[in-house]
């Protein structure tokens, strides 16, 4: 119902008179930047191409734009399907988008082989963002820990709980005694990407390296051939990722020329508790921050050559970190006893390619990885629409994509702080700035509100995409 009422404030603030009958109004301006950076990077095209066949006789809504529009709407902070409607209000800006129900359409009819067209639609876009990087900055930035760069493309696989509170296909209750699903997913910490994800029901396993396989592989398709091949590849896991079978797979890709190293976490067993009590004191070094200093109360040691690694790759290491426990810290009897907390990892990084304590403060920056997932729970993830299994599949894939766009708009158009800010940061900021459209010289204009405190970072992110090398068509 329209109409027009008078707001009755008290203190200092002015009166107001608010009506729902505004004209060329924008809000969500900055979402356009999305789009517009899904066409500059192919994606738009890549996804066009992969979903052709699920547009009936060519009539209606192109699939790919649908698919485009879906994650758009998703990094732009939407959680459901009829979320669209934000952009669909707003043809002005957006253009024409789909329907509620052709959106679901769309989802439904994603089956594996469309599935498998839209990743590869994906790798073909991540190239492009990647090339248009190299020449327009620096390339992909370096990841760091202890305050250095890590050589080559460093890789976070983890798992994660999605509650669901109805009923849905494969739902089932988790190990933390909720229920819904339990997906695994790989980011590049280099960049924040989302490079994979495999949905699961909630009582798969969390250490299953099948599964750990198959989502490490569709990561590595994912990452442009001539980094693939010929850069150095960390893989970071926690101790879900340390099956035996797992790591020999890893090893083995370096017979494809794929450069994989690990470092993964290992279970504090009673044979690792023997030998760390069995360790004299001046083996043990003080442990670093992430900035490089030393970490107060913590310190590493080496275990490798006191505990049987018999069947791991050869040249796997085993390194221990104790640290004195903070406050609510969840202990075992072992840490209880000793009065520190103690965790164990493996990696196969040769000798003389870091120092012990580097070693140990690159994998604990594995623990990005958790703000990585919670960023992409409020980024599609979080929650799913469907009570079918395979639209809630394709689900995931696009909120995978709408983690990428983010994450490629920071790498290519945006500076300083909102480079590294967290997608709530960017849509307060950028994303959801207020604007006005003018018509003028058969141009629509977009004039961000003059009083908005970030519209100069907006306006610099709208010029540097307009400054971006185009893939050829």
């Amino acid at each position: 119902m329209e109409g027009t009422f008078c707001v009755h404030t008290t203190g200092s603030r002015p009166k107001l008179v608010v009506s729902s009958n505004g004209r060329g109004v924008v809000s969500h301006a900055g979402s356009r930047l999305l789009a517009d950076l899904a066409d500059a990077t192919g994606l738009t095209g890549a996804f066009t191409d992969a979903l052709r066949r699920l547009r009936p006789r060519g009539t209606g809504h192109a699939p790919g734009r649908v698919a485009v529009d879906l994650a758009v709407m998703l990094a732009d902070g939407g959680e459901a399907i009829a979320d669209l409607a934000l952009l669909r209000d707003q043809g002005d800006v957006f253009g024409p988008v789909a329907s509620t129900p052709t959106a679901w359409r769309l989802l439904a009819g994603i089956g594996q082989q469309a599935l498998a067209a839209l990743r590869a639609a994906r790798a073909t876009a991540r190239e492009v963002a990647w090339l248009q990087a190299a020449e327009t900055r620096t390339g992909i930035p370096a990841s760091q820990a202890g305050g250095r760069d890590l050589p080559g493309l460093v890789l976070d696989i983890d798992a994660t709980l999605v509650t669901c509170h109805s009923e849905k296909e494969q739902a089932a209750a988790t190990y933390k005694r909720g229920f819904g699903y339990h997906p695994l997913l790989c980011f590049l910490d280099n960049t924040g990407e989302a490079l994979a994800g495999m949905l699961r029901p909630g009582n798969a396993g969390a250490n299953t390296a099948t599964d750990h396989i198959a989502v490490l592989d569709a990561a590595l398709a994912q990452i442009p051939d001539a980094h693939r091949h010929g850069t150095d590849i960390l893989v970071r896991a926690d101790s879900a990722g340390g099956a035996k079978v797992f790591l020999t797979h890893l090893r083995a890709l370096r017979d494809q020329g794929i450069r994989t190293f690990f470092s993964v976490g290992w279970p504090v067993t009673e044979g690792v508790r023997r030998a760390i009590r069995a360790l004299p004191e001046h083996v043990w070094h003080p442990a670093l921050e992430q900035d490089g200093t030393l970490r107060t109360g913590a310190e590493v040691a080496e275990l490798t050559g006191t505990i049987d690694l018999a069947g791991y790759p050869d040249g796997t290491r085993i390194i221990v970190r104790r640290e004195r426990p903070h406050p609510g810290a969840q202990l075992s009897l072992f840490d209880l006893d000793e009065g520190m907390r103690h965790q164990v990892f493996l990696t196969d990084t040769p000798y003389g390619h870091g120092s012990l304590q580097h070693l140990e403060v690159r994998h604990r920056a594995h623990a990005r990885v958790e703000d990585r997932i919670r960023c992409g729970k409020a980024t599609g993830f979080g929650r799913f629409p469907s009570r079918h299994f395979a639209i809630n599949t394709a689900w995931l894939e696009l909120a995978l994509t709408a983690a990428d766009l983010l994450a490629w708009m920071q790498t290519l158009l945006l500076e300083s702080e909102l480079a590294s800010a967290e997608p709530k940061k960017l849509r307060y900021r950028l994303l959801h700035a207020a604007a006005r459209l003018i018509r003028g010289g058969r141009r629509v204009h977009l004039r961000i509100a003059a009083t908005w405190p970030w519209r100069q970072e907006l306006v610099n992110a709208f010029a540097r995409l307009a400054t971006l090398p185009r893939p050829a068509t």
